[in-house]
């Protein structure tokens, strides 16, 4: 096997292991290592599975222990070289005698970007860089757009008729089907933080809690209701122990309808207020609370705006069979209209259909930092 093949499928095994911590990891990044003895044997691996818990290379040195005296590291991010809630990993990966350290991605935390495979290369390690590198990319776009944008991963997911309509002006449609409703679950399992307009909680009435697989840390809810029109009975404000439940509105409709804000706090809902329509404050008032990946559920109003601001970076779309002839049509934003087919990724949910894209535009509605 050639050498390159032979790094492509180690990364891809340390891939593999870094989505262990999905969901886990928050502030963190999710990160796996894998450890390779000079003759090709694999004699550590690990992941980083929670906020302040051992690295992915602590755990993969740790369990190949006097082996991985000249082995190769391969390490699904950059290690990092700075004194946090755990030690430099850089410290551990010289003091074990690694000779060669491959990495997929560098780490854009202004603490680390570059700095740890610089003191890797100045005690003589060799440095292998870009292997993986768009997997790693995808896997830690979270963690690297909270880092370099200052706000989370912005994704739109949508379920729409097979004609284009996500349900009916008056009354709830349910579109989806059992095994797409399991993939929307498990993904609320693992974000950080779930978004809805006023109108989807009005028709809908949703709960908007992760039901079925596990989730390890608390769910955050954002209900986006610029003018306050939300009634306090709605089923999602009876779900605190879920997590977080966070209003968002302007401050016109918090200075008018005061005792209405005072109604939300005493359920334990966080009323805040911005400048009315401010997208870009809202998103960098949630990455302060360490939200990293943000998915906008509905509506379509909501979807337009977050598209109009130029915050869109991921699109699910949920196609279903069925044929609504009529109704409240899906926003643009989340259509297939300029997309090229190759860029859209495709998997069946049973009847349904995900279709999956990643949004590249030029940066806009971002403030400098």
């Amino acid at each position: 096997m050639a050498p390159d093949e032979r790094d492509r499928l180690y990364m891809e095994r340390a891939l593999f292991l870094a989505e262990r911590g999905r969901g886990r990891t928050t502030p963190n990044p999710i990160v796996g290592a894998v450890v390779v003895s000079p003759d090709g044997v694999v004699v550590g691996q690990g992941a980083h599975v929670a906020a302040g818990s051992p690295h992915a290379e602590v755990h993969a040195l740790d369990a190949a222990g006097a082996r991985a005296l000249g082995a190769t590291l391969y390490c699904t991010l950059e290690p990092c070289c700075h004194q946090g809630r755990t030690g430099p990993c850089v410290d551990r990966i010289r003091a074990a005698g690694i000779a060669r350290v491959v990495v997929a991605s560098r780490d854009p935390n202004p603490l680390v970007d570059g700095r740890g495979l610089q003191v890797l290369r100045a005690a003589g390690v060799a440095i292998t860089e870009g292997v993986g590198a768009e997997a790693a990319h995808r896997q830690l776009a979270p963690f690297q757009t909270w880092v370099t944008k200052h706000r989370p991963l912005v994704t739109l997911k949508v379920a729409v008729s097979a004609d284009g309509f996500v349900g009916r002006a008056k009354g709830r449609v349910k579109l989806s089907r059992a095994e797409a409703d399991r993939w929307v679950h498990s993904q609320r399992a693992e974000v950080d933080a779930i978004a809805v307009g006023s109108e989807t909680v009005r028709v809908d009435d949703p709960r908007l809690t992760p039901r079925g697989p596990y989730r390890f840390r608390p769910l955050t809810r954002v209900v986006f209701d610029w003018r306050l029109r939300t009634a306090p009975a709605a089923r999602v404000f009876s779900t605190l122990a879920a997590g977080p439940v966070i209003m968002i509105v302007s401050r016109t409709s918090a200075k008018a309808n005061q005792p209405t804000v005072a109604a939300f706090e005493r359920l334990g809902v966080a009323v805040e207020a911005f400048a009315a329509h401010d997208l870009v404050s809202v998103l960098e008032a949630l990455a302060a609370r360490e939200v990293q990946s943000l998915v906008v559920e509905g509506g379509p109003a909501l979807h337009s705006a977050f598209e109009a601001a130029g915050l869109v970076d991921r699109v699910q779309r949920i196609v279903t069979p069925h044929v609504l002839g009529h109704g409240v049509a899906e926003s643009p934003a989340t259509s297939t209209a300029g997309i090229e087919s190759p860029a859209a990724r495709t998997r069946p949910l049973g009847d349904d259909v995900l279709m999956e894209w990643d949004v590249h535009r030029p940066d806009r509605g971002e403030r400098a930092h």
